[in-house]
């Protein structure tokens, strides 16, 4: 049922997009991102659920193998992340630089930008001198935007004065030095630094699970063909 929520919203909220923001955003569109993965995670929850309610083999072999798929994936991703940090580091940073370029450009995007600045605290890819990238917030002269040289609202700490803290949070920012940790609106970090992925226990517990109900399954099938064989037999 989530997979299926996530999909509607996916669906709904690429439909809502204007043609040119969505084709100028199109990989690292979370609309997109929310299809796929609610696809995929409906189609292994049905191969899991269905299979366990109706005791069908050949879906919980599915299940499991697309359980043991995805753990090797991000056990694989894991390793080569700590060998290749750097390399990991760069694609990270670029992937995130590409963002911040379409920040204005599509608002799930930003709504996406801004919840992942205040949870992980950070501001921009390396450092938050990245938003100078987007066109409204760079410091150039011939910008006219009235976001110049500013960074997003979610780059800033909080403050007990809201209003305060949308006036000071990020004017001037780019083009000045960076205000210190007991000023209000000073900028989150320090900076997100990419971390080598670790497999989820989840996944293997799943893989676990099912092929123990398989080993059910087929040691009842087994005993019920030895009772049918069994079942003329004078001393059974």
């Amino acid at each position: 049922m989530i997979s299926m929520v996530m999909v509607a919203v996916g669906v709904y909220a690429r439909l809502l997009k204007h043609a040119e923001a969505a084709m100028a955003c199109l990989a690292v569109d979370p609309a997109i991102l929310l299809v796929v993965v609610g696809v995929l995670t409906f189609l292994i929850t049905f191969c899991g659920c269905v299979g366990s309610l109706r005791e069908n083999i050949c879906l919980l072999q599915a299940f499991s193998i697309c359980l043991t798929i995805i753990f090797l994936l991000q056990l694989a991703a894991g390793v080569l992340g700590f060998i290749f940090s750097d390399k990991a580091r760069g694609k990270v940073s670029e992937f995130i630089n590409g963002a911040i370029v379409h920040y204005r450009d599509d608002l799930d995007l930003q709504n996406l930008i801004d919840f992942g600045q205040k949870e992980f605290s950070c501001c921009g890819g390396v450092s938050y001198k990245d938003w100078s990238q987007n066109m409204y917030f760079n410091c150039t002269a011939a910008n006219p935007s009235r976001e110049r040289c500013s960074v997003p609202f979610s780059c800033c700490l909080p403050d007990a004065n809201e209003v305060r803290m949308a006036s000071l949070g990020s004017d001037g920012v780019l083009g000045e030095p960076r205000r210190s940790s007991g000023d209000p609106g000073v900028l989150r970090g320090p900076p997100l630094r990419p971390t080598p992925l670790l497999p989820s226990l989840g996944a293997l517990v799943g893989i676990l699970l099912a092929q123990i109900l398989i080993n059910q399954i087929r040691d009842q099938i087994k005993l019920q063909l030895y009772n049918q064989q069994h079942r003329a037999d004078p001393w059974y």
